[in-house]
């Protein structure tokens, strides 16, 4: 039986080598006089910030920059951006970066058009309204956020990870040119790779899946599926690429109309807490946890292999060969087995620090929406269990 459902793609979403150049004309359209750009140093270091300053002052687009984003962006992060964007008297954004410039610009936008701090917005439904203009163009292939309909900014009082969800932080526009994914280091390209690979697999195997999120989550589990190790291996593999650029939108989108997982719910207190990179806490988590779900698994856990290996699963199928595979995968692309060999959990107190702070994070993550719809169900005891089995 097909349930009630309903699934929104509201971005105008424009795919191709190149496609960057197109930034003007959708400024214009938007009638966006003054763009403020949000990015980062390192994007500004390898010459992508150039790269974009360039298109808009050729296509004499007037825009104002902020380039101290960092990941996991904090609330203090928001509040410098906008207290510029209004400064600057800008009246669109630009996002140009992974899910943390992304993120940014969204709460900015938010705080710039209905005043207060992000924090006042956290939750579902408690933005009043449109945002300005905005226009994301990743440089990874991993969080989907230029496709998404939530912002996650880190509240360093709370060391707690706030979301904001609702379709009116939505980007307008998603610019989605390969050639911007192939400046990534191998180990940025992996931990996002695994990122949106898992965004897809938890969209698909959630309880709350249907049809359209399924289908999107299929496609792009196939496009990560088959180029992941390729495009590790070697970014400037175009083709590669341009299937993780594709794959990780997709997945974005998969996710966008019905949530994720027990993965995603642990991670964002074991980066809020630590500081980890959001895909390595997600790659990290993601053979335990699937182990934990396949007392659920069904047909599901061996289209999920196939997607991964590349092989047929076989009658002799079993739902921890999933979990095998996705550990072999980490291991692939050089990911750490556990948090205690995370360079950023060793910098902060190490497995006792960790250990410490299973009961704090486990309840953190209790809160989290994407718990509600894991496809086992889960006790802060299961979770409590499961971060242990991480380190």
């Amino acid at each position: 039986m097909i349930n009630d459902f309903g699934f929104i793609i509201p971005q105008n979403c424009q795919f191709g080598v190149g496609a960057l150049k197109k930034l003007p004309a959708f400024l214009r359209s938007a009638g966006s006089s003054k763009v403020m750009l949000v990015s980062d140093r390192m994007l500004e270091k390898i010459g992508v910030v150039e790269k974009v300053r360039k298109i808009l002052a050729d296509g004499n687009i007037e825009y104002a920059e902020y380039l101290d984003v960092v990941g996991n962006p904090t609330t203090n992060i928001v509040m410098e951006c906008a207290e510029l964007y209004k400064a600057e008297k800008c009246n669109g954004l630009l996002a140009v970066g992974g899910g943390s410039p992304m993120d940014v610009a969204k709460a900015v936008g938010v705080v710039t058009k209905f005043g207060g701090e992000i924090g006042d917005y956290e939750g579902v439904g408690k933005v009043p309204g449109k945002i300005d203009t905005l226009i994301c163009v990743p440089t990874t292939a991993g969080t989907g956020s230029e496709v998404t309909v939530a912002a996650v900014i880190t509240d360093t009082k709370r060391n707690y990870k706030l979301s904001v969800l609702g379709p009116e932080i939505s980007p307008d526009y998603a610019v989605l040119d390969p050639e911007l994914i192939m400046t990534a280091p191998a180990s940025v390209a992996a931990a996002c790779g695994v990122d949106a690979l898992i965004h897809a697999m938890e969209s698909y195997i959630n309880t709350d899946a249907n049809p359209f999120s399924m289908a999107m989550a299929e496609k792009a589990m196939e496009l990560i599926g088959a180029n992941i190790r390729a495009f590790v291996g070697n970014r400037k593999n175009v083709d590669a690429a341009c299937a993780m650029m594709l794959g990780s939108t997709m997945a974005g989108i998969a996710f966008a109309n019905n949530r994720l997982g027990a993965i995603h719910a642990m991670s964002h207190p074991v980066s809020a807490f630590f500081n980890v990179p959001h895909g390595v806490a997600n790659a990290v988590l993601m053979p335990k946890i699937f182990e934990f779900n396949a007392l659920c698994a069904d047909n599901r856990f061996a289209r999920i292999y196939e997607y991964v290996t590349g092989k047929k699963a076989g009658d002799d199928f079993t739902p921890q060969m999933t979990c095998d595979a996705l550990g072999q995968l980490n291991k692939d692309l050089g990911i750490p087995s556990d948090f205690g060999k995370v360079a950023q959990v060793q910098a902060n107190g190490g497995v006792a620090r960790f250990r410490e702070l299973i009961p704090q994070m486990s309840e953190d993550a209790m809160k989290s929406g994407n718990i509600t719809v894991n496809p086992r169900a889960v006790s802060i005891k299961d979770v409590e269990a499961l971060y242990e089995k991480t380190i």
